[in-house]
Formats: structure tokens, C-alpha cells, sequence
């Protein structure tokens, strides 16, 4: 007699599943510290040089040998090094960014993206979401003439450069006609700067803390617009703008307050502006679903973490904002390949 069996899957069998993301995100640490370090040595550099053995990298960044080794090699193994028979080689990327000697050079952004202060806020995250804002004292980053700003100006101007040169040939405006443009939060100036240098006859007025306004200068002097670039020292909330405004740029700076603050600050600039003068504005900016894209989604973790109610706001919200102010309409607009988008608003 025989006797068939049949074998029926388990009801509720779980899919094959990893516990490899928990991981590589809680050590995740780990990577920030090494890209640290390599910069911190001048690695990417030394690189760059010839330098690619072991010995040689250890004897041109002054470590010990087992120490570049183990850092070389984990750097390949995070994507930020080739290696090939004991030599160490850059990556196109890491050429491109990492190299001190390179215009493109970002190394330097580790000045505040790193800052002891920003760090504080995420290691006091638990405490941020059950309290629905930063844990740091005195308002975290918003605080008035905060000095984590100097930082932010001197580390992340050349960062901004394409995203600067990109927004300002956004504008359709007569190259030889004289335009007013007003910067608020200028930080290192670059956006206003760039402005200068696309439209020769354009005025450029710098709105910032004083101390912050002091690096914007270096870099109008740097770039050879000095001569139409002056500034204008004090909080964006309580300074007077003054008026005739052709444009106005807001870059990187409503997603630090509350939707009713940034509609009191719009109205602000609406007045300030002249009859058909634009307010442009840049943000990380997700989508209606806000988990996409990845980089302006996960934004919003970067304000709660560091401010007391800022946020990325979607463009329908930024639009919302807008037409309370008294702006009649706003246009989203992709800035490739970057990962933000600039709004474009008429009076």
C-alpha cells in the first residue's frame, strides 16, 4: 500500500529577512568617523599625489602603518578607494571632492556639518520627538547671531557654487538692465554673489548677523563684486528691508521656522519687493508623501533635531505660504543635480 504525503507550507511563514539594515544603520557612526579622519590626514590628497602604498601614505600623513592600512582599507570597502595588488587608488568621486587641490574640494564642510553643536541635537533625538523640537538650550541653531553660522559660511560656500550659478541663470531678466537684489540669511554670500556675476549691473544687499556678513564680504571681494555688494547687519524679522526690490532670494532658510512665522517673514518681503519684482527661493523640498525623494524627506529629521519647529515643507505648503503673504502665484522648479528646487513666486 502506499502512502502519500503531502508537505503544506507553514500558515504565517515569515519571508527571508536580515537583521543587516539595524546593523548598518547603528554603525553607521563608524563610516562618519572614518571620512573624518581622512580628511583630517589629508589622505584623499596624499593620494592624489602618488602616494599609494601603505608606506608611502603612512609616511607622507605621519601615521603608523597599521593605522593607514586599516583606514585605506576601509575605505575601500565603503566606496571611497579602489585598491589593486597593494595600491591604493581615488575613486572618480573622491578625485573630484576630496582632493584638497581640487576647485571642487568639499572636504571642508566637515566644519559644520560635524559641528560638536549639530551632533549635540541628534544625540539628544529621543528627547526632540517626544518633545516635538530641539533638545539643544536656547533655541538650537536659530538662536541670534549664533556663531555656528561663521562656521556654516566658511565650510559650506563651495558647496553652493553650482546650485548658486544654476538658480540665478533661472531668472529671465535683461542682462543689462540694473536689478536690486536682496540676500536674506546670506551666510557666505555665494547665491547673491552669483547674481552679481550673471548680471553686471545687478545691486546686491546682504542681510545676515554681523559676524556672518563679515565672510559673505571675503567672498564678494573674492569673486570681484565688491564694488555692488553691500550689506545689511540684524535679524530678517526685525531689520528694514527698505524697498524696490526687483528680486529677492530666500536660500536655505523658511525651513528653519514654523509655517506661521514663514508667513509673517513672506509678507515682509512682499512689501519690500517692487511691482514685479519675484521672491526665489530654495529648499529641500519632499514630495506630498514626504518620504521622497530620500535627501529632501529626510531633511525634517535635520530641523527636528536642530531647531525648535522647522521643517521641509512640500510645495503645496510653501505655496500656501506664499499666497497668505499676498504673492499671486509660485512655481516649483527642479535644480539638477542637486538634490533641492528652487520656488519661484511673483508679487
Amino acid at each position: 500500500m502506499e502512502t502519500h504525503v503531502k508537505f503544506m507550507p507553514k500558515q504565517n511563514q515569515l519571508p527571508e529577512s536580515s537583521p543587516q539594515l539595524f546593523f548598518d544603520t547603528v554603525n553607521a557612526y563608524q563610516r562618519t568617523a572614518a571620512i573624518k579622519a581622512a580628511i583630517e590626514l589629508d589622505l584623499f590628497t596624499a593620494l592624489a599625489e602618488g602616494n599609494d602604498t601603505v608606506a608611502s601614505l603612512a609616511d607622507k600623513c605621519q601615521t603608523s602603518k597599521r593605522g593607514a592600512r586599516i583606514l585605506c582599507d576601509y575605505l575601500v570597502v565603503i566606496g571611497f578607494l579602489s585598491k589593486q595588488d597593494g595600491h591604493y587608488r581615488l575613486t572618480p568621486d573622491s578625485a573630484l571632492f576630496l582632493d584638497r587641490r581640487s576647485p571642487a574640494y568639499v572636504g571642508v564642510a566637515i566644519e559644520f556639518l560635524l559641528a560638536p553643536m549639530l551632533i549635540d541635537g541628534f544625540n539628544n533625538l529621543t528627547a526632540a520627538v517626544r518633545q516635538g523640537g530641539t533638545a539643544i538650550p536656547e533655541e538650537g541653531t536659530i538662536a541670534p547671531e549664533h556663531p555656528v553660522w561663521v562656521h556654516f559660511a566658511r565650510a559650506m560656500a563651495p558647496l553652493t557654487g553650482t546650485s548658486a550659478h544654476l538658480m540665478a541663470k533661472m531668472i529671465d531678466a535683461d542682462y543689462e538692465r540694473k536689478l536690486k537684489v536682496l540676500d536674506i540669511a546670506a551666510g557666505h554670500g555665494m547665491f547673491g554673489i552669483a547674481f552679481a556675476q550673471q548680471f553686471p549691473n545687478a545691486e546686491i544687499i546682504a542681510q545676515d548677523w554681523s559676524n556672518v556678513l563679515e565672510v559673505a564680504k571675503e567672498n564678494a571681494e573674492k569673486a570681484r563684486v565688491a564694488k555692488r555688494y553691500s550689506t545689511l547687519p540684524g535679524s530678517a524679522f526685525e531689520v528694514d528691508f527698505g524697498g524696490d526690490y526687483d528680486i529677492i532670494l530666500l536660500t536655505n532658510f523658511l525651513h528653519h521656522f514654523d509655517a506661521a512665522t514663514c508667513v509673517k517673514l513672506l509678507q515682509k518681503v512682499h512689501t519690500a519687493l517692487a511691482q514685479n519684482g519675484k521672491a526665489v527661493t530654495l529648499e529641500f523640498v519632499p514630495d506630498e508623501d514626504r518620504v521622497s525623494p530620500p535627501v529632501a524627506a529626510g531633511f525634517c529629521l535635520v530641523m527636528l533635531a536642530s531647531t525648535p519647529q522647522g521643517d521641509a515643507y512640500t510645495f503645496a505648503e510653501l505655496e500656501s505660504m506664499f499666497q497668505q503673504a499676498g504673492f499671486s502665484r509660485s512655481e516649483l522648479h527642479q535644480l539638477p543635480p542637486t538634490p533641492q528646487q528652487v520656488v519661484i513666486s511673483e508679487k
